[in-house]
């Protein structure tokens, strides 16, 4: 009976113990860093005048039509992919995890079209229509002075991440994760060397990640995955004339990277 009473002794022990050593090494403070590829949507420009407007010498459109201030104003804009990149601190509890993570994305302007002011389409009138007191046309169309994009988002996030990570026994462990946070944009869009918009913003942003981890070491892992990455509309002022436009963001973030626990 006693030698049956050491024997389970022994054997809870032995559980305990490793139960302690699976608990400790599945909690830590880790570092990591990926690069990524964004593909944000393209996105519709839209606002209104801030105080009345005068148009100026269009093709059809005289000069001189008075547009009251919150006549609305907008244009379709394509966006390119890009690239991305984060880094965040983080600490593991079991399967859970939770970070503070910096990351950074650019995506080049490709083009805008579809500008219209008033429920008008400005396409095919002289871009002379946008400039208050033009003394006479451009001699270029609102829409080939658009359709050259030139211009970016700039955006830098600061996220709050929580991830959970589904152990499979394997070294391959598949996760997801949600993060809320704050994305700081400067928009610029300069069609034809013509600065229409130069400003920023910052707004709330949210992303939703999924992916899989590989453990290489007790320390090292790899991972990648998907993220979709979304803001609130940003608020941006015009420079060419004076008016307010929204713009939506959101992309799709394919991406690598490294953990490394201490």
């Amino acid at each position: 009976m006693f030698t049956k009473k050491k024997l389970f002794c022994a054997i809870a022990g032995s559980v305990f113990a490793a139960s302690v050593s699976a608990s400790a090494s599945a909690e830590g403070v880790y570092v990591s860093g990926n690069i990524g590829y964004s593909d944000m949507d393209d996105t519709k420009t839209s606002g209104s005048f801030s105080s009345d407007f005068t148009t100026g010498p269009g093709t059809s459109i005289p000069a001189g039509v008075s547009l009251p201030a919150g006549t609305r104003v907008g244009w379709d804009t394509s966006v390119d992919s890009g690239a991305t990149y984060s880094l965040a601190l983080g600490y593991q509890i079991n399967q859970f995890r939770i970070e503070a993570e910096y990351a950074s994305a650019r995506n080049d302007v490709k083009s805008h079209d579809g500008v219209g002011a008033a429920g008008i389409d400005l396409t095919a009138e002289d871009a002379g229509v946008l400039v208050s007191g033009a003394p006479a046309n451009l001699g270029v169309s609102v829409g080939d002075l658009v359709a050259a994009g030139e211009g970016e988002f700039d955006s830098r996030f600061l996220f709050a991440n929580v991830y959970y990570d589904f152990d499979l026994g394997m070294a391959l462990t598949p996760y997801v994760g949600a993060g809320i946070g704050n994305a700081s944009v400067d928009v610029s869009y300069s069609p034809s060397g013509v600065t229409i918009i130069d400003d920023d913003d910052s707004v709330f942003a949210y992303q939703l990640m999924a992916g899989a981890t590989y453990q290489m070491s007790e320390q090292l892992s790899l991972f990648g995955g998907l993220r979709w990455r979304q803001t609130d509309d940003i608020q941006v002022d015009a420079d060419l004339f004076d008016a307010e436009f929204e713009v939506q963001m959101d992309s799709l973030v394919a991406e690598v990277g490294t953990r490394w626990k201490f």
